[in-house]
């Protein structure tokens, strides 16, 4: 997948469902894996030429394990190139997860801290909006972690307002999949680094991903009509096209 490719279906979502509006101010979420980056180049594409005139800003949140500390440096340099301001948030969410509160299921917490801790940024550099890079795998793992281990039918809006933070999200590669993604990333030598979490790869989602792959291999096309489903299955929270401005405010929509 090439730039184009990836700004034509980051414009199809952003236009399906209403995701930017004139003077909004983007906060996006950078961990240095190829989701976030891929996002970002995205976005920042987009911002030369979207019929909405936009500002973005870049933020990491630093949980804290000392060897992810020199993959922020490319990362700088690469937010530099598209002239996106970069800022780095000090945390010690490791510390707290895996050293003082020893969790045996870290992933919950962890993430309940690093949104808290990117959405404060978000608010005090001024933006109106954060930008998650979830993508199409993203979407039916989410569908299939809730049926397994939840029982229900739910996938995260691809708009919702936080009416707490009085922040909106959006996630403007809902319509990309991860292979394209990987290629994209790898063809663009973005400066991905793994992520040094100790329960990487040993996750509920990880065993997901691993049965959607399965099925995938006996049923080609199988997670292409799983995302469809999705797409117009009526979900609770979700906006309808084009219509999300409306929507995305009313209350009971948090996440």
């Amino acid at each position: 997948m090439d730039i184009q490719r990836l700004m034509s279906l980051s414009r199809k979502a952003i236009d399906d469902y209403g995701m930017i509006q004139d003077g909004d101010s983007i906060a996006v979420g950078i961990s240095g894996g190829k989701d976030s980056l891929t996002l970002l180049m995205a976005l920042a594409g987009l911002r030369r030429f979207y019929p909405h005139a936009f500002s973005l800003q870049a933020i990491t949140v630093d949980m804290g394990f000392p060897e992810a500390a020199e993959g922020l440096l490319p990362i700088k340099q690469l937010c530099d190139s598209l002239s996106v301001p970069y800022t780095v948030v000090p945390s010690q969410i490791a510390e707290i997860v895996f050293e003082d509160r020893k969790e045996k299921n870290p992933c919950s917490l962890c993430a309940k801290l690093r949104k808290g801790a990117f959405n404060t940024a978000a608010k005090e550099l001024g933006c109106n909006k954060v930008a998650y890079g979830h993508h199409k795998n993203d979407m039916v793992e989410t569908l299939f972690l809730s049926l397994i281990y939840e029982s229900r039918i739910y996938c995260f809006s691809p708009v919702v307002y936080l009416d707490r933070m009085d922040l909106t999200v959006i996630r403007p590669l809902m319509y990309v999949d991860e292979s394209d993604i990987k290629g994209f990333a790898k063809a663009s030598q973005l400066p991905v680094f793994r992520n040094p979490c100790p329960a990487d790869g040993n996750t509920r989602r990880e065993y997901v991903k691993q049965l959607i792959a399965d099925i995938c291999r006996e049923n080609p096309g199988a997670r292409d009509r799983m995302h469809a489903a999705i797409l117009r299955g009526n979900i609770p929270g979700w906006p309808e096209k084009q219509n999300c401005q409306k929507i995305q405010h009313a209350p009971g929509f948090r996440e």
